[in-house]
């Protein structure tokens, strides 16, 4: 079991929370790696279980003391990260970490993890649908939602370095789509 991933990575607003929030809900023998970062809680998160919300300061100290199995610079001055202590953690629970990361985040998991890591990218099924979800979110500033919708196109393109990418069109069906392929995954020997 210990070394067994499911990373899970798409562009702001493409579902993956969602989805790997059903996920976890449906396989009790998984467990969601919470990562670490520097911004500010959005309403409604609660430190020790959406992120571990850190200073700056403690996050550049975590760099330097190498306490990261991964770490991006996700937007300028936003740091995101996988604390090598969190996936300790879930494996000492005998639970198969899953990990809801931005799309560079997944593609240095994926080269760290290689064949017992399955690596998911959800997207949007095109940038309209995208832009139509982040508006509605309601957490968006004009000058956030054009930095994240850039960012989402610069984003697709990684798509490729992803052993499955997953169309989130119609949520049910991409539930369904997510569960068939973790089931598969964690049965195979």
């Amino acid at each position: 079991m210990e070394g067994k991933v499911l990373i899970f990575s798409a562009p702001s607003g493409s579902g993956k929370t969602t989805i790997v929030q059903e996920l976890l809900k449906t396989f009790s023998q998984l467990e969601f790696s919470i990562s670490a970062t520097n911004r500010p809680p959005r309403v409604n998160e609660i430190n020790g279980k959406d992120y571990y919300f850190v200073s700056t300061e403690i996050f550049k100290n975590r760099i330097n003391k190498k306490a990261f199995v991964e770490f991006e610079e996700v937007y300028p001055g936003r740091y995101y990260g996988t604390l090598k202590s969190e996936m300790d953690r879930i494996w000492e629970n005998k639970h198969f970490v899953v990990f809801d990361v931005d799309v560079k985040g997944g593609v240095s998991l994926k080269k760290i993890f290689g064949k017992n890591a399955l690596s998911v990218f959800v997207c949007p099924p095109h940038l309209d649908a995208l832009k139509e979800r982040l508006e509605k979110r309601g957490t968006e500033t004009l000058e956030t939602l054009k930095m994240r919708l850039d960012k989402a196109a610069e984003e697709l393109e990684f798509k490729k370095d992803f052993d499955v990418v997953l169309v989130n069109d119609n949520l049910t069906e991409a539930v369904a789509e997510a569960k068939r392929l973790v089931k598969e995954f964690l049965e195979k020997k």
